[in-house]
Order: C-alpha cells, then sequence, then structure tokens
C-alpha cells in the first residue's frame, strides 16, 4: 500500500512538472472533441404502437367445418420475420430511400443501417406490438414506420394464403388423378358385369341363394306337376266309370280308389323329402301297383251293358270337358318342370365358376370404393382449403387497433450530448495527465530523496532545499494564476457546451 501511494506522489509530481503540457493536451482535446460531439447529426425517433385483436367469433362458428388459421401465431410470425430483406427492402421503395443510392455498394448499406435501426417489440399477454425507428431525417423516420405499419398489417391479413393455394392446386391435381382412376375403375367394373352377368347376384342375391331358389322352384313345380296328374287321373277314372256302367254297383271300386289316391298323395309327400331308392317310397310303390293290379282285375271283370243315355248326359259332358282341361294343365306343368330342371343343370354347371368371379368382382369393387371414397375426401379437402384459405385472408378474423400511430417528431431524441461533452471533458483530461506522466517517465529526474534512495540504493545523507527569489516567486504565482485561468477557462467551455446541449433539448 505504501508502495502504491509513492507511486500516486511520483506520478502526481510528474504531472505537476509538466502541468503546462497537460493541460494544452487536454484544452486541444477538449475542443476537438466538443466540436465533434457539436457537429453530429440529430437523432429522431418515431414509434407506433398497435394491438391485434385476435378473439374472434368466427373461431367457434367454424371450427367443426373447416381448419381455423391460428392467427395468434400468424401475427407473431409475421412480426419476427417483418425484418426480412424483401420487406425492407420494399420499405426503402416507399419511403424514397432507394433514391439516395447512387450504387449497388450504397444501397448495401443503407439496406443494413435501416435493418439496425429497425426495432419491434411485443407483448405476449396483451398482443401490443410496438415498432420503433431512428433516423437524422423526422420526415423520413416517420414514412419508415408508417410502412413498416402498412406491411405488418397487410402481411399479417394475408396470413399462409401463398400456402393455401400452393395446398389447394396440390390438391386438385391429386383430384384430377383420382378422377381418372375412378373413370378406369368404373368401366372396368361395367366390362365386367357385361361379360359376366348371368354369374353375378342380382337384387342381393348371390349365387348359392340362386342356387336354392331354383331347386325350391323345381320341387315346386314338381309338386304341382304331380297334384295336376293326381287330378287328371281322379277325373280319367270318373270319365271311364261313368262310361263302363256308372249305375252297377258291382263294377264300381270306389274303396279302392281312394285307398289308391291316398296312397298317392302319400307318395307324392315322401318324393319331396326322399329320393326313389328310399325303402319308404320302394315299398309304398309295390302296394301301389298291388292296388291298381287288382283294381285292373275287377274292372274286367263281366259287367252288364250300361245305359246309352248316360254317355251323353250332361255329367258325363261336363267330366270330359274338365278331363280336357287337366290334360292340358299337366302338359303346360311339365313343359315348366323340364325348363325348370335344365335352369338348374345350368346353375349347377356354372357354380364351380361362380367363386372365382364373385372374388374378382369384390376386388373390382374394392378398388372401385376406396378411389372413389379418396376422390369424395379430396373433394371435402378441398372445400375446406378455400374456406381455410378466405378465413386467413378475411379481415374478421382479427382487429387491428392503431393506439400511437406514426407521427414526425419535433424534438431529437438524440445524440445524448451532455454526456457525450462530459465523457470528452474526462478523457481530455485523462489524456493530458497520461501525457504529463509519459514525459516525466521519458524524461526522469528524482523529485524527492526517497526516489534518489530507491533508484541509488544509497542512503541519503540530507537534502538542500531551494531558496526561491522575490521574482522567482513572483514568476510563481503568475504560472499558478495562468494554469487557474487555463483551467477555469477549460470548465467555462464545458459550461458553455453543456448549456448549448440543455438548449437543444
Amino acid at each position: 500500500m505504501e508502495e502504491f501511494i509513492n507511486q500516486l506522489l511520483t506520478n502526481a509530481r510528474g504531472i505537476w512538472k509538466y502541468r503546462w503540457l497537460a493541460a494544452g493536451v487536454s484544452w486541444m482535446l477538449a475542443v476537438a472533441g466538443w466540436a465533434g460531439v457539436t457537429a453530429l447529426p440529430d437523432d429522431y425517433q418515431s414509434s407506433a404502437r398497435v394491438y391485434v385483436d385476435t378473439q374472434s367469433i368466427l373461431k367457434p362458428l367454424l371450427s367443426g367445418m373447416t381448419s381455423v388459421p391460428n392467427v395468434e401465431q400468424q401475427v407473431a410470425i409475421m412480426s419476427r420475420t417483418l425484418l426480412s430483406r424483401p420487406n425492407v427492402e420494399r420499405v426503402m421503395r416507399m419511403a424514397d430511400l432507394d433514391l439516395e443510392a447512387t450504387s449497388p455498394r450504397e444501397h448495401e448499406r443503407q439496406l443494413e443501417e435501416l435493418m439496425g435501426k429497425i426495432r419491434i417489440a411485443g407483448t405476449g399477454s396483451y398482443d401490443i406490438y410496438t415498432i420503433t425507428y431512428h433516423h437524422h431525417d423526422p420526415k423520413k423516420v416517420r414514412d419508415v414506420v408508417q410502412s413498416l405499419l402498412a406491411i405488418f398489417v397487410e402481411g399479417s391479413f394475408k396470413g399462409k394464403k401463398a400456402d393455401t393455394q400452393k395446398a389447394m392446386q396440390f390438391i386438385d391435381e391429386q383430384i384430377k388423378t383420382y378422377e381418372a382412376r375412378l373413370v378406369a375403375a368404373e368401366n372396368t367394373l361395367k366390362e365386367f358385369k357385361m361379360q359376366n352377368s348371368a354369374l353375378l347376384p342380382r337384387q342381393g342375391v348371390d349365387y348359392g341363394a340362386q342356387l336354392l331358389l331354383s331347386a325350391d322352384a323345381l320341387g315346386a313345380a314338381r309338386l304341382d306337376l304331380a297334384e295336376a296328374e293326381q287330378s287328371r287321373d281322379a277325373i280319367r277314372s270318373q270319365v271311364d266309370g261313368a262310361a263302363a256302367d256308372g249305375a252297377l254297383a258291382g263294377a264300381a271300386t270306389p274303396a279302392l280308389d281312394a285307398r289308391i289316391d291316398a296312397l298317392n298323395k302319400n307318395l307324392d309327400g315322401l318324393r319331396l323329402q326322399y329320393t326313389d331308392l328310399h325303402p319308404d317310397i320302394v315299398a309304398a310303390r309295390r302296394l301301389l301297383a298291388q292296388l291298381e293290379l287288382r283294381r285292373r282285375e275287377e274292372n274286367a271283370a263281366p259287367a252288364p251293358r250300361a245305359d246309352p243315355a248316360l254317355l251323353h248326359s250332361p255329367v258325363q259332358q261336363q267330366l270330359r270337358v274338365a278331363l280336357t282341361e287337366a290334360d292340358a294343365r299337366v302338359a303346360a306343368m311339365r313343359v315348366r318342370v323340364r325348363e325348370l330342371g335344365l335352369r338348374h343343370e345350368r346353375l349347377q354347371r356354372q357354380s364351380k365358376a361362380v367363386p372365382e368371379v364373385e372374388s374378382q368382382l369384390a376386388q373390382l369393387n374394392r378398388d372401385y370404393d376406396v378411389n372413389k371414397e379418396n376422390y369424395e375426401k379430396l373433394l371435402g379437402k378441398r372445400e375446406a382449403a378455400r374456406l381455410s384459405g378466405d378465413l386467413s385472408a378475411t379481415t374478421e378474423m382479427m382487429n387491428f387497433r392503431i393506439i400511437d400511430p406514426p407521427t414526425m417528431p419535433a424534438r431529437p431524441v438524440g445524440p445524448n450530448r451532455p454526456l457525450y461533452y462530459s465523457a470528452v471533458l474526462a478523457a481530455a483530461l485523462a489524456a493530458g495527465g497520461v501525457a504529463a506522466i509519459a514525459t516525466s517517465q521519458a524524461r526522469p529526474t528524482f523529485l524527492s530523496a526517497a526516489e534518489l534512495r530507491a533508484f541509488t540504493g544509497l542512503s541519503v545523507i540530507g537534502t538542500v532545499a531551494m531558496n526561491w527569489t522575490p521574482a522567482q516567486l513572483a514568476r510563481r504565482r503568475r504560472d499558478k494564476a495562468g494554469l487557474g485561468t487555463v483551467l477555469a477557462t477549460l470548465l467555462l467551455g464545458y459550461g458553455g457546451v453543456m448549456s448549448y446541449a440543455l438548449l437543444l433539448e
């Protein structure tokens, strides 16, 4: 600590020794610095504050119909990308700053300077954004802020309109592709159905169901034929009995005929359930043959001649008419049974190809359904994208309220001349002291016995005091007064420039 104090005292003595050098350096630097600060151009600043209201009633109304754009994120991104190169160049054109550039290098310099002086600040909780710019021309300051505000509002309204247009263009291309696929699938399905119309399901009935329906129809036709034959045989027996001798009791066999009719009906029922080789059907046929043989034997027995009048009676004529109708019905039923049988056989032959046809039809239907589903989805997505793009560009999704519009500043906000004047004074005084110390170090002298003892390492016996003459004392007083005058003048100059700076404000 003592060494540090001694060093300070040594420096102070050096400064005092070369005090006029320190005063001159301080004066020159102070005057030059103050002149430079005074020559600095005034710096004007303009700002604008805008509030973005993103709470629109369209959000809850359209949330289920389309993708509602995130306007908060949209505005935040626009505020961060506002200082992009294209936007700043557009601001230069709007504010006529590009007219001052005479070369590409000057244009780049102005562009970088403009990007460096623009400030955009925002509050995340209240959606309030502030745009600030400072320049030496107050009119250009206002024009730049106004241009930035216009670009900010316009860019926020545009939102993702360009992205929406690209998305819609891509969707339109996909729609055309799927439309072509859908038409091709429809044509392929139509040609396949035309080629395999006989094997395809009809009205929701598959081929197996058609085969069962054909078997049921064939069985029902056979049953109707059997019933028609039984009815015809009954009528014929009545006609034959009446022709032989309907009046003789001995020639008639009513009980035998009833048994034969019952047995035929029972045999028809068994045929619907079993094949002709079933034991019940075989036994029924054997019994039926025996009864018919017995009836023929009884009918072959000689009988008295019948009354000729019975052969031409109305009853006999009605029976013959009914017999003719029954024969016609049996013939029609046989044709129907034969046709149904052929159809059933054809269905049975084609049944082997049905699984393959149904598999191909299912594949074609699946491809068609997939293309149709994707096509309909793309149509819905295109409408949703169009609506989303309209929402991104509409002014109803967000409302801009300019709180503080940009104005032309009347007073400059910089530079801070009082601070710069004070800094120049401090730097000038420090530079003067450094110059004096450097000179004293360059031309070293021993200003005290302690310095001489520290430098030589020898003991100093004593010092001889200076005996000043009156003339020397007077000169020393004039020197001190002059130095005081110089310092006072320097302070007065500092006071003058500070007063000038305060007047400018």
